[in-house]
């Protein structure tokens, strides 16, 4: 994954494009939190573009993890962030009790995290589906650094994971491994379908690199409110997310055009896939991939400055 640089440049002030929307407030600076996974990075990517283009705003993105990112909220470091996957726990502390972030709606974007073999492993061994044959064939999946054990490989040690505790409660004879980074993933699982290499590897939805390799999702124990409560404990799937953005309150309260584009941002998970593909697959820079997008897609980013 290519990530973005830690300060976007200034504001293009007085380029609104073919819209005079954005017109009515000052906007200043907004602070964008940018989490380590494409996607993500195509959320920020399409607002820093719109709020600079059409709002005359100066955007800087920090690279931050997410637990870092929610702490900037507090500091004032923080002004959003684009693409939320749960945090039940920092939504209480930081929305609930302290009151210094706002919950900015959904992204529209449904999220769906699982574990996932490629699709020649699900094709001729279809019951590795089933968590329950997956003792079956550890052996399979076995690699130098895995030791006597299968190998369940995990991505970025940063991303919402309850993996390891998955393997202890379901007595899988497995460990997990983190590869590092979801290029890191990407290339395993491009790899373990090119070479028909036994992979068990920890994804998500939306990724645009499942319309390359469409790898398959192997059910785990089916979710239950609370089920997920007691993380020493767990043994069941992960949640459904519908992917939110929050907000420090201050910026909500500022009036800042920038916030109110942030809460009307609303796209699809094809938009998402879109604009991802073009940075990590293209190798368009960021501001290069949104603009391809909002070029294309008038009638949205038009949505998302009423009231700017």
């Amino acid at each position: 994954m290519v990530l973005v640089s830690a300060a976007c440049g200034g504001a293009k002030v007085g380029d609104t494009g073919n819209s005079d929307a954005g017109s009515k407030g000052k906007c200043g600076t907004v602070n964008l939190a940018v989490n380590p996974w494409v996607g993500y990075e195509a959320n920020a990517a399409v607002i820093a573009y719109v709020a600079q283009n059409r709002l005359g705003c100066k955007v800087v993105k920090k690279n931050l993890l997410e637990q870092v990112s929610w702490q900037g909220f507090s500091t004032g470091e923080v002004d959003a962030i684009v693409e939320n996957w749960g945090h039940a726990d920092l939504a209480k502390k930081y929305i609930t009790d302290t009151k210094v972030a706002v919950d900015a709606g959904s992204t529209g974007v449904p999220g769906k995290i699982g574990w996932f073999v490629p699709p020649w492993l699900a094709k001729e061994h279809p019951d590795v589906l089933d968590w329950k044959n997956l003792n079956k064939y550890a052996a399979q999946f076995k690699t130098s650094e895995s030791g006597n054990k299968g190998q369940f490989l995990d991505g970025d040690p940063s991303y919402v994971t309850n993996d390891a505790a998955l393997v202890t409660n379901l007595k899988l004879n497995f460990k997990v491994v983190y590869s590092g980074s979801e290029t890191a993933l990407i290339t395993a699982l491009r790899q373990a379908e090119q070479q028909k290499k036994w992979l068990l590897a920890y994804f998500y939805t939306p990724q645009w690199f499942l319309n390359e390799v469409p790898a398959v999702n192997v059910k785990l124990p089916p979710y239950k409110p609370g089920c997920d409560a007691d993380l020493k404990k767990v043994a069941c799937d992960y949640p459904d997310y519908d992917l939110n953005k929050i907000v420090a309150k201050k910026f909500a309260d500022s009036g800042s055009p920038a916030y109110t584009l942030i809460k009307n941002f609303k796209w699809s998970s094809e938009d998402q896939n879109a604009v991802a593909k073009s940075i990590a697959v293209d190798k368009l820079d960021d501001e290069a991939a949104a603009k391809k997008w909002v070029d294309a897609n008038k009638s949205k980013v038009d949505a998302w400055l009423q009231g700017t």
